[in-house]
């Protein structure tokens, strides 16, 4: 038996203006994301031979992958929530479809559960990467102080 989380059970209780707002708030996070992931592909490109000569390269490829994936991964996420946003005219019309009304409810779930977790998971790598460049910025401080002396 699939248990659903507390905060989801309000979703049938939310009326079209409530979703209009969560899927427009959604939007503005998934696009800010996008350009953050512009400043991390610039980020990545400035620090390259630091992170190739890196001793953790690797890992450091295991980033690079993970921010390309997540990327990929937001720009589907905007086109579905762009989707999401237009088929609420399903709940607007006030033409009674119970069916597809409940219908566009699961898809408002989902895509809370969705977002939810894409959020989280993109907060994790954000700290994996700064961690990495906050890593060779110490390095790069470390080396430049032994060679002055």
């Amino acid at each position: 038996m699939e248990t659903i989380p507390k905060f989801l059970k309000f979703v049938n209780q939310l009326n079209a203006e409530d979703m209009h707002l969560t899927s427009q708030e959604w939007l503005s996070e998934l696009k800010f994301m996008k350009d953050e992931h512009l400043f991390f592909e610039d980020l990545v490109t400035e620090f390259t031979p630091q992170l190739i000569a890196f001793n953790h390269f690797s890992n450091n490829k295991e980033i690079m992958n993970a921010i390309y994936k997540s990327q990929k991964r937001n720009d589907e996420l905007i086109e579905e929530v762009k989707e999401h946003e237009n088929g609420l005219q399903i709940m607007v019309d006030g033409i009674d479809q119970p069916q597809e009304e409940k219908a566009y409810r699961t898809e408002h779930k989902r895509l809370i559960l969705t977002i939810k977790e894409v959020l989280k998971e993109y907060k994790t790598l954000k700290k994996q990467l700064f961690d990495i460049i906050n890593s060779i910025k110490k390095e790069n401080k470390t080396r430049h102080l032994l060679n002055k002396k």
